[in-house]
């Protein structure tokens, strides 16, 4: 213990990746222990930190108080002894989730000091690898300058990345698709990605996309491939990582201890989204017990050290840990806010009531999110809700009336928008809003006929009424932007069933009108919508 306790006393030349003295008393250390024996040396040559292993590795703890920012290293290298071999693929593993100035390993040949084998980060790929390694050299003749081969690195990778978007407050992140099923679905799903980035006002630098055989249960990737990325995130000045799927609450945190940046998942992306948009009050309770559903298991473990001690016989010992104080809290309030949330369902209830007695027919419009609800709404009403070229621009339910050409009035209703996964606790939250659905004579499916997806969406919308028992509610489909699609396109949306329209204009709207009035109009007990 004194002889681990005078290395981390020692302070070497900044130009030398390790001293000899140092390499000296690390190679006897791990000689006699018969285990591998490391140190985390600082740019200004003080070891930070000395490491045990055992006789085939040695684990680095965590650096969270040193330094890493975009496109710079962390600020130390880690050197340490190998007793068989040099340096292996869990070695280039932690030089690059950790942003390590260096990696070096050093032999030992009869107690002493044999070879230094040392590697770094580069900013471009060579040879397929995004590291390079220095030739070994014995410690006693070490000829380049180790500060100055790492200056000159990370300004290479200060240079490589486009500084003036780094420091504006934006997140910058890089989209991760991970799949085990057809690399064409997968594409799909990123492109719907890439547009929920968009809507979140996150700058997208990079995608990947890895298709296997199996995800991984910890890293959901491969380690090659995430030490690739760690990589790109260093080069583009990224700080965040964007995942097309769900993630446990393990996966995170394993994913974010190896790469020192953040990681979110679809749902949470899709959260942050409606937490940004919601405008009412009943909007904003839903996404606040949406979002503590979902941060519930997150929770990380905490130490004993954190506990409330209490006093008294059978008391003795940790008491409540700050973990499940925190747990605690989160229940309470998901409790209180399903109380306001009944009390505001009451409120709407009353509202529905109130126009089931005036016998106003009420039309509903449901749809994929961005297929243009809001715009249509906003044509046929002459009203000036928020609508937008972005996913869930409209997220609370507004209800306008509608008066037909032949003295007839209906409430046009626009709700939230769908989409594919959508966040099981999200749909459990907007309980009171989607039973504005419930209350509908007629459903209008709009469907945005411009994107190349949009079959795929027509059958997550269906499939979402259908798990909401709404497919007996009439229902159809409006084609719209078909402003946008060729004539070809046009001709065969012909042929099917539904209204071609232009939300955007009003003179394409009269044959979805007339079809309207005249599905109102039917008798009742023909089971279609009521007059």
């Amino acid at each position: 213990m004194r002889a681990l306790e005078r290395l981390a006393r020692k302070k070497i030349d900044p130009a030398e990746i390790i001293g000899r003295d140092l390499a000296r008393g690390l190679a006897a250390i791990s000689a006699e222990l018969n285990r591998q024996v490391g140190v985390l040396i600082h740019r200004s040559g003080q070891v930070e930190t000395v490491i045990v292993g055992d006789h085939d590795r040695i684990v680095i703890p965590a650096l969270a108080g040193v330094r890493t920012a975009g496109g710079r290293l962390r600020g130390l290298r880690c050197v340490h002894t190998v007793l068989a071999g040099g340096l292996d693929d869990e070695d280039i593993m932690d030089l690059a989730c950790l942003r390590l100035d260096l990696m070096a390993v050093l032999t030992i040949r009869d107690g002493l000091p044999h070879l230094l084998h040392a590697a770094h980060l580069i900013p471009g790929s060579r040879e397929g690898r995004d590291w390079a390694e220095l030739a070994p050299v014995h410690p006693a003749a070490q000829g380049q300058s180790c500060i100055g081969l790492i200056e000159a690195l990370e300004e290479e990778f200060s240079r490589a990345r486009p500084i003036r978007d780094v420091d504006r407050g934006q997140d910058r992140a890089i989209l991760i698709g991970v799949t085990t099923g057809a690399r064409a679905a997968a594409e799909e799903s990123m492109r719907e990605l890439r547009e929920l980035a968009r809507s979140a006002g996150v700058q997208v630098l990079a995608e990947v996309i890895q298709r296997r055989r199996h995800i991984h249960p910890r890293f959901i990737l491969g380690r090659g491939k995430l030490m690739e990325i760690v990589i790109t995130s260093l080069r583009l000045g990224a700080n965040l990582l964007l995942f097309d799927r769900e993630l446990s609450p393990s996966q995170v945190r394993s994913v974010t201890d190896h790469t020192d940046l953040r990681v979110i998942d679809r749902t949470q992306l899709i959260l942050d989204i409606f937490a940004s948009r919601a405008r009412s009050r009943e909007g904003k309770l839903q996404i606040e017990m949406a979002q503590l559903k979902y941060m519930l298991p997150m929770l990380a473990t905490r130490d004993d050290a954190l506990s409330r001690l209490t006093g008294g016989i059978g008391a003795r010992g940790p008491g409540e840990t700050r973990l499940e104080i925190d747990r605690r809290r989160i229940n309470d309030r998901i409790n209180r806010l399903a109380r306001e949330l009944k009390r505001v369902g009451r409120q709407r209830y009353h509202r529905r009531s109130r126009r089931r007695k005036r016998d106003v027919p009420v039309v509903s419009l449901v749809g994929y999110t961005n297929a243009g609800k809001s715009t249509l709404l906003n044509t046929l009403t002459r009203s000036e809700i928020q609508a937008e070229d972005l996913l869930f621009a409209t997220l609370d339910p507004t209800s306008r009336r509608l008066r037909f050409p032949r003295d007839m009035e209906v409430i046009l209703t626009d709700t939230v928008g769908f989409i594919r996964n959508l966040p099981a606790e999200l749909l459990k939250a907007f309980e009171s809003t989607l039973e504005e659905l419930f209350e509908a004579d007629l459903l209008l499916h709009v469907i945005d006929v411009a994107n190349p997806g949009w079959r795929s969406q027509v059958d997550v919308v269906e499939e979402l009424l259908r798990d909401l028992e709404l497919d007996r509610i009439p229902c159809l489909r409006v084609y719209n932007k078909v402003d946008l699609v060729d004539r070809e396109t046009r001709q065969r949306l012909a042929a099917m069933d539904g209204i071609q329209v232009s939300a955007v204009d009003e003179t394409t709207l009269a044959p979805l009108l007339e079809r309207v009035e005249t599905l109102l109009r039917r008798d009742p007990g023909s089971g279609k919508a009521r007059a």
